[in-house]
């Protein structure tokens, strides 16, 4: 297997040619619409030192000024769930093909990024989490996301049925061991023989245990939350529906504070009015965007592989080729984002807590991203009037630079 080390050298230079690099003198981005946990500032700035921001809201003297106005800067995207872009897989690909999914939704803003794998054997998953894990040690993934192989054969959704098992906590914590201290999230089916056990012990090592792909009861969905679930995997979808009678999962999902749920805004997955039901119940600080995005995220129509299974992508939207069952997304985050804010109604400010502050704190790591505040990595995206993306920054270096003055 090859190692991330040794893939440095070659495809992730390639990919990473033309940035350029954080100069040693604070530069100071002026004049746009600055959007800080307090509020937007409508002539804010943000000053950058290194790879830090120095300062946000007013500008920093000494500093060389770079004019955003007419801009939106706000923080970097955070994809607590995703499978793999620009024609990679982070299931399957080789390391420098998972760098390259990893770039390739750096340029649509997403400056943090969990990588999820889907159902496989449990020997590849643990492999495919020690290589995954690599990554995460080298700070260009923040963790791993196993979804499967504990869900339910009849919420399987785009995922093998013969490769899923019931939640036994023995096999949980193998995956958690081979990913060495990097997993991030299991998604379960928790009503399975072992599903509360499980959460049990993802909450004692300090993964979060997210219910998805599952066919629970209200109740048994009640019982895992009280367990120690903390997230529901892309809420609506891969569940039972709500009913009057049989409230089921999203009714237990939305209504307690523990849960932060994740939304799939692609105008695919979701009507407009069950993600209008979602921000209203549990509001911008318990939802979390997500891609659920695979290989043709930012690549194109086409066949490919999500696991073992053949998915056809067509006019931007995944199928599996057997079924006809949605296979994920074809997703990046700066396109969620503007849907929310042009379609969907949202407020600049609920999209940007959806996107960057909520999955943050869902992963423990909002003191260092997630917000524009002074001490923090210097992730941030430049949107002009229209929403539409024209600059990413990651640590202090332009990923896309906007080439403004």
């Amino acid at each position: 297997m090859a190692t991330p080390s040794g893939a440095r050298g070659s495809a992730y230079k390639r990919l990473r040619r033309g940035a350029r690099p954080a100069t040693t003198h604070p530069r100071v981005l002026t004049g746009a619409r600055v959007v800080l946990p307090t509020g937007t500032v409508p002539d804010g700035s943000v000053t950058i030192d290194g790879t830090r921001i120095a300062a946000a809201g007013t500008p920093q003297a000494t500093a060389q000024v770079i004019d955003v106005r007419d801009h939106w800067l706000i923080p970097g995207f955070i994809d607590i769930h995703n499978h793999g872009g620009g024609g990679a897989s982070f299931t399957s690909g080789t390391v420098d093909e998972v760098l390259k999914g990893i770039h390739t939704h750096r340029l649509h803003g997403t400056t943090t990024l969990v990588a999820s794998t889907v159902t496989g054997d449990m020997d590849f998953l643990a492999q495919r989490a020690g290589l995954l894990s690599e990554l995460a040690e080298q700070g260009e993934i923040a963790g791993i996301h196993f979804e499967g192989p504990f869900i339910s054969p009849c919420r399987k959704g785009a995922h093998s049925e013969e490769l899923l098992r019931d939640p036994d906590p023995a096999e949980v914590r193998k995956l958690i061991d081979a990913a060495r201290g990097k997993a991030k999230m299991v998604t379960l089916a928790t009503e399975l023989p072992g599903g509360i056990d499980s959460v049990r012990l993802l909450a004692e090592h300090g993964v979060i245990a997210a219910i998805g792909h599952t066919d629970a009861t209200y109740e048994q969905t009640v019982e895992a939350i009280e367990a120690g679930a903390t997230v529901a995997t892309h809420l609506f979808n891969a569940m039972p529906t709500l009913g009057h009678r049989a409230p089921g999962p999203i009714a237990a999902l939305l209504e307690d504070e523990r849960v932060t749920v994740e939304l799939i805004n692609d105008g695919t997955h979701l009507h407009p009015a069950s993600l209008q039901l979602a921000f209203h119940h549990a509001g911008a600080d318990r939802v979390a965007f997500i891609t659920d995005a695979m290989d043709a995220a930012g690549f194109g129509d086409g066949r490919y592989m999500l696991g073992p299974l053949e998915v056809e992508v067509a006019d931007g939207v995944a199928r599996l080729v057997e079924g006809g069952s949605i296979a994920g997304s074809t997703l990046t985050l700066d396109r969620a984002f503007k849907r929310a804010v042009t379609l969907d109604g949202l407020s600049v400010e609920d999209a940007v807590t959806a996107l960057s502050a909520t999955p943050a704190r869902l992963l423990g790591m909002d003191d260092t991203v997630g917000s524009l505040e002074p001490g923090k990595d210097a992730d941030l995206v430049l949107l002009d009037a229209d929403f539409d993306l024209k600059g990413v920054m990651r640590r202090g270096e332009w990923v896309v630079d906007p080439q403004l003055g």
